[in-house]
């Protein structure tokens, strides 16, 4: 190599794209739901898991199954953006979770497991919609694929090895749990994304459980559970599907290396 080749800058995303690439990783590394569900009903990670009856716990995976299952056939199947109402589509969810969470929180555990897959539908059409505003066809099975898998990228653990829960190593997993189904269609990706997928919504889920199941929470934080879990879902597909659209229009290779930078650089005091 010359040294005229040397002293050549580093390719690097130009600033507004690295501005948004910023915001995703604040957002794809930060703090797990369960933290912040914690605190929302005032209690400790710890605390919360001990909540949840043993016949719960032994039935969570068939019930995140099922759950994420029928999300699937009634949230990817018809058009994520259709609204027969007047009402904005963000507030029309918000009001729909909410009373999905009053209704769950209200009846307790059983109820909460009845709701379940209600508002995994209701986020999975959210996490649809940003989809397509980010310029994604969610007529791809693949990216159908994609919306899944926020699922599992929102469902970060407090005890999860660094190094293994990073978006990217997160990403390589999945991907690898569907390997062999790619240019099909949506049925040949649903056995391995699945069980994947409901291995990591399932912490959320568990935590979901714990806090509606507390007779002192009730139906009013069923709908704080729910409308956190919004929140929490948006925000992970918003940054998800940004940095999808980034690595579409600066290349793959670039937006990694980028997102490594920042997601490696000291924490400001």
């Amino acid at each position: 190599m010359s040294q005229t080749d040397r002293s050549l800058p580093a390719p690097t995303l130009p600033d507004a794209a690295l501005a948004e690439l910023d915001a995703a990783v604040v957002v794809l590394e930060g703090s797990s739901l369960p933290v912040r569900l914690a605190a929302l009903v005032g209690g400790s990670v710890e605390a919360l898991k001990r909540r949840l009856p043993e016949i719960a716990q032994r039935g969570l995976d068939g019930a995140v199954r099922r759950a994420l299952t029928a999300a699937m056939r009634a949230a990817l199947l018809s058009d994520p953006g259709r609204n027969p109402t007047r009402l904005p589509t963000d507030w029309l969810h918000r009001g729909l979770l909410a009373a999905s969470g009053a209704a769950g929180g209200a009846l307790g555990l059983p109820g909460t497991l009845m709701e379940l897959p209600v508002s995994t539908t209701l986020l999975l059409r959210q996490v649809a919609a940003i989809a397509a505003e980010q310029g994604e066809d969610l007529s791809d099975p693949a990216v159908q694929a994609e919306c899944l898998k926020v699922f599992a990228l929102g469902g970060r653990s407090p005890e999860d090895d660094e190094a293994e829960s990073g978006y990217f190593a997160l990403r390589l997993a999945l991907a690898e749990a569907v390997q062999g189904a790619v240019g099909r269609g949506l049925a040949a990706f649903l056995p391995g994304l699945l069980g994947a997928v409901a291995a990591r919504f399932g912490g959320p889920v568990a935590f979901k459980l714990s806090a509606q199941a507390a007779p002192v929470v009730g139906a009013a934080g069923g709908v704080a559970v729910n409308l956190a879990f919004l929140e929490h879902f948006r925000a992970i597909a918003r940054a998800h599907f940004t940095v999808r659209r980034l690595e579409r229009r600066h290349g793959p290779a670039l937006v990694r290396a980028a997102y490594e930078r920042l997601r490696e650089r000291p924490a400001v005091a």
